[in-house]
């Protein structure tokens, strides 16, 4: 099985929050992580993928395929 690989958007946290960086998967709905740095962000939502992609495998529920890209916003 190839690899899945999805789009994720990467967003600074308000400092009210505490600061850091948020990453979302879109194409996962509620699968996020955070990160005190854009890279460290990135690398922890790729175990949240993981997770979000078993449990769903666990609940019998169908893993959406990556998107090719992401519509722009607006």
């Amino acid at each position: 099985m190839k690899p899945l690989i999805y789009p994720v958007i990467v967003e600074p946290l308000p400092s009210e929050d505490g600061g850091g960086f948020a990453a979302f998967v879109p194409d996962l709905p509620g699968c996020m992580s955070d990160g005190e740095t854009p890279e460290e962000a990135l690398i922890n939502v790729q175990d949240a993928i993981s997770v979000w992609i078993e449990a769903a495998l666990e609940l019998g529920r169908q893993v959406p395929e990556p998107s090719r890209h992401l519509a722009p916003a607006g």
